[in-house]
């Protein structure tokens, strides 16, 4: 592992929890195959280094949001392919198909412009399509499938490889989400007699472990690879952390009584306060929202309150009640002392947006 003697805010990832939480999807799972959502960062946690990390564990895709997340995925040499889950514009295309990405297929539009693509390069282009069940996001309506394979079957460059959805309220509508499940399923059904659609899947981390649809053969994994289930789930105490943000101490003073602290002073001391100032900022992407919220870091073994707002690069926090802190002392910023669910809950916003704002500043460490 790299040496972070010089950092002053670094990430930590656990590569091998995040093979324990692919493990603990297999055994609830074992006969689905697992796409591996490495989008906006692996959630975070770095895209190279995860995909680097899960190339060898037998998934059999990489989900990504973009061509440009897929060129990269390429350009590491890995094994396994990527998997662009959004619609792609047309001049992203030419890439996908030259290299033989995986893509979704959201219009009869987008069908024939692969195709034209595929006849032009001489390659058939892969695709699963993507049927719109509720989210209201991408792919083809309910009512376009029983005319759908009619309308894709001249177009001989296309391999129609899979079919998917995306659940929109999995953990907070299970009415709805039935319905969807239920119209996924009759899209399959429409479909199955008339292609080979070896790709089947529905569920991505909010209902691997509390849904079940009959027809699906893949899941797609996101924040449970990364070691959190939205959805309660005797499931859920299995999975690890896989990520622990750091950073240190920069500076250590006193201030008296009624004595300001960051922007617009909307923390007053109320008594001479020992304060250390800690290297990260919402520029690392500790959201702003965490102001004036109750939010706290670990230091020293002890939880130490942060004052006022954040700012861009540092945050301050009362070190009162601990003897001995010394600039360069380490400060567990998010990771198992102080958990996504916490920061989540303060910033009122959701664990996804709490792990994938953290920036290019923040070094990654891998650990294995």
């Amino acid at each position: 592992m790299q040496d972070t003697s010089l950092y002053r805010a670094w990430a930590e990832i656990d590569t091998d929890a995040m093979k324990h939480n692919l493990s603990v999807v297999r055994r609830v799972l074992p006969e689905h195959r697992q796409m591996a959502i490495v989008k906006a960062e692996a959630y975070g946690h770095g895209l190279e280094g995860v995909a680097k990390a899960l190339d060898g564990e037998d998934i059999e895709f990489f989900g990504v949001a973009t061509p440009a997340e897929a060129a990269r995925i390429h350009a590491l040499g890995c094994r396994k392919c990527p998997f662009i889950l959004g619609p792609c514009f047309p001049a992203e295309r030419e890439a996908i198909v030259q290299n033989g990405w995986r893509a979704a297929l959201s219009s009869i539009e987008e069908a024939e412009h692969f195709n034209a693509l595929g006849k032009l390069y001489g390659k058939k282009v892969n695709l699963h399509i993507n049927v719109d069940t509720g989210m209201g996001r991408a792919g083809l309506l309910p009512h376009d499938i029983p005319s759908l394979a009619d309308h894709l079957a001249p177009l001989e460059h296309l391999n129609i490889e899979g079919i998917f959805s995306h659940l929109s309220a999995a953990a907070d509508d299970i009415s709805f989400t039935h319905r969807q499940i239920e119209s996924y399923e009759a899209a399959v059904a429409e479909l199955a007699g008339k292609m080979q659609l070896p790709y089947r899947h529905l569920c991505s981390s909010s209902a691997v472990f509390n849904y079940t649809a009959p027809s699906t053969n893949m899941v797609r994994l996101g924040r449970i690879l990364y070691g959190y289930s939205p959805m309660p789930s005797p499931y859920n105490r299995e999975l690890r952390n896989t990520l622990t943000l750091y950073s240190r101490v920069t500076l250590l003073r006193t201030l008296p009584a009624q004595h300001g602290v960051s922007y617009n002073h909307t923390y007053i001391t109320s008594g001479a306060t020992k304060v250390a100032t800690i290297g990260i900022g919402f520029g690392d992407g500790y959201l702003h929202y965490l102001s004036n919220t109750g939010a706290r870091v670990y230091l020293n073994g002890s939880y130490c309150p942060v004052l006022g707002r954040v700012t861009m690069d540092q945050i301050m926090v009362d070190v009162s009640h601990i003897k001995g802190v010394q600039p360069g002392d380490v400060a567990e910023i998010m990771g198992p002392n102080v958990p996504w669910e916490e920061l989540t809950a303060r910033a009122k916003t959701i664990p996804s947006n709490v792990i994938t704002s953290l920036t290019a500043r923040v070094p990654r460490v891998y650990k294995a």
